[in-house]
């Protein structure tokens, strides 16, 4: 199988790198000095599951030069996903299939603007890891996980052929399920609920927890998220909500989320695909959405600028 790494940052450059370890063949899709280390040297993981080299068949920033792939994992940011298969689509053929991984409940619905159905997986991951430096990934702790699975519900045989796939590298768990939407919106409430306050609010969750303002703020954020999903049909349940609540509870008195930590940095963001997602959504379905409102609103300004 042809398999196109489209972004190597700390999923892509994990995930992606694992799959080097295969008898597949594996097509990087970096740029600047990232690439030119992976081309010269290749890519080094640093993971507390055992380092190792990722040496892909090809490294390039030119999507002319890439063999048709039949598999592409997406590991870019979600506010870059549209645009990316846009610039892919030349470049595949009929039968080649996307798995998205990244943070977002819209991932799907966004390359389904551009190709057919039968194209698309729905996917998401489990990993922390980060770029190191140029040619480096680090990924200090968490069981890294797939979870994938068809938009309709099917066992596909395509389906399989990844679950397989990556049991052949080990230390990557994956599973394949029947609805991968209430998946990803699992992990969209969890994510979304802690980033968009996070980046507002500047501070750690420790300080966030230890607030009964900004942690009931917390909570309505997340019942506004909840009701958007069940108006889009997502049978999301209140266990869901509880487990992501026991979740935030266990999070260490320093954690930060990542597009918090983007925002905090002045960085382009998933904002407009998280918070200003469910805003967007709220308004289309006529489900109240003023807290999540808030804080797209109030970071919105910031995420221009940094998108400038």
């Amino acid at each position: 199988m042809n398999i196109l790494i489209y972004g190597i940052g700390g999923v892509g450059g994990y995930f992606g790198g694992k799959l080097t370890q295969t008898k597949h063949n594996v097509t990087f899709i970096a740029r600047g000095e990232h690439l030119k280390a992976i081309q010269d040297n290749g890519l080094d993981v640093t993971s507390y599951k055992g380092d190792f080299k990722a040496t892909p068949d090809l490294a390039t920033d030119d999507l002319s030069k890439i063999p048709t792939p039949d598999l592409v994992i997406l590991g870019v940011k979600s506010w870059q996903v549209n645009d990316t298969v846009k610039n892919l689509k030349p470049y595949i053929k009929p039968e080649t299939f996307f798995l998205p991984l990244q943070n977002g409940a819209a991932n799907a619905e966004m390359i389904l603007e551009v190709l057919p159905d039968a194209q698309v997986l729905g996917g998401l991951c489990r990993i922390v890891s980060f770029v190191d430096g140029a040619g480096k990934i680090k990924h200090p702790h968490f069981e890294p996980s797939i979870t994938l699975g068809e938009l309709d519900g099917s066992l596909t045989d395509r389906a399989k052929r990844i679950k397989e796939m990556f049991e052949e590298v080990g230390h990557v768990t994956v599973h394949l399920v029947d609805n991968i939407q209430v998946e990803i919106w699992k992990k969209f409430l969890f994510i979304c609920t802690i980033s968009g306050l996070g980046g507002l609010v500047r501070v750690p969750m420790g300080k966030i927890r230890s607030s009964d303002y900004l942690f009931n703020m917390m909570r309505d954020t997340a019942q506004e998220i909840f009701k958007v999903a069940k108006a889009k049909g997502i049978k999301l349940t209140e266990a869901h909500m509880d487990a992501v609540f026991e979740a935030i509870q266990n999070q260490g008195a320093d954690v930060t989320a990542s597009t918090q930590r983007d925002i905090m940095e002045g960085k382009p963001s998933e904002l407009d695909n998280f918070n200003g997602y469910i805003v967007r959504e709220g308004k289309r379905l006529g489900v109240p959405v003023p807290i999540n409102e808030l804080i797209y609103e109030c970071l919105k300004p910031m995420e221009i600028e940094a998108r400038s």
